[in-house]
């Protein structure tokens, strides 16, 4: 007993202490900061190279639930625009992921429209069955990351189960594929109310690349309401973990 003891220790702390000022590689790349004095022409030509459209060519601002955050904009812009490593960028509407110029504000969730069942019912345990529609296996992989022994979003009561009818609601990675749809709704029908939906990754929230895809159904996305939207390609697990940190209330 004495030597596992001894083994575990010398393993040091492992965990991340502080979710929320956990620092991040330098090379990260969170939420962008579009400068005020973009000019027209600068604004065309980041829009026209932008892989997923994510760029409005009118107003210059950035979708990040359209972005793959590529970085091609910075690279062609590095002056007009910059990617931080501001990884809390989760929202709770979808136009709460739209930056701006001249906005330099952090993304914070809209207090006034969150459920109040779900911080009621949720707060302390929330268990999440995670449906991958035809995703890359990108995202899955960081939502698998956030339960591990670094990050440990289990110490909030926040675990991924098994079964929908175990679940609190469905983790949606993936643009909906046309051969996963049917299954998708067939999990929600499954998960007891009161439920919950969070879109987890670029694809989940607008479809990505894969948006004009004949190969994709997206109906289930339009017809239900969407609580967390957490962006990134693929999504953090620090963006992933505060997201529902912010959305039940835990400080």
């Amino acid at each position: 007993m004495f030597k596992g003891i001894k083994v575990i220790k010398s393993h040091g702390i492992q965990y991340v202490k502080n979710l929320r000022t956990q620092p991040v590689s330098p090379l990260f790349r969170g939420r962008p900061v579009i400068k005020s004095n973009i000019s027209r022409d600068d604004i065309r030509m980041v829009s026209s190279l932008c892989p997923s459209d994510a760029i409005d060519p009118e107003s210059g601002s950035i979708d990040l639930g359209r972005c793959v955050f590529c970085r091609e904009c910075s690279f062609a812009c590095p002056e007009k625009i910059v990617f931080t490593d501001d990884y809390r960028i989760a929202a709770n509407t979808r136009n709460g992921l739209i930056i701006h110029p001249g906005n330099e504000e952090h993304l914070r969730l809209n207090e006034e429209i969150i459920r109040t069942e779900v911080r009621r019912m949720f707060k302390r345990s929330l268990k999440l069955r995670q449906v991958s529609a035809g995703g890359d296996n990108s995202c899955e992989m960081e939502l698998n990351a956030a339960g591990n022994v670094n990050f440990d979003m289990g110490r909030y009561g926040i675990e991924f189960v098994a079964s929908p009818r175990h679940a609190d609601g469905i983790v949606i990675t993936g643009p909906v594929s046309e051969n996963m749809a049917e299954a998708l709704q067939i999990t929600w029908d499954a998960v007891p109310e009161p439920k919950i939906i969070i879109l987890a990754g670029t694809d989940a929230i607008s479809g990505g690349m894969f948006t004009d895809s004949p190969a994709v159904r997206r109906r289930f996305i339009d017809e239900h309401h969407i609580d967390l939207y957490v962006p990134g390609n693929p999504c953090h697990p620090l963006t992933f973990i505060n997201g529902i940190m912010d959305l039940l209330g835990i400080k």
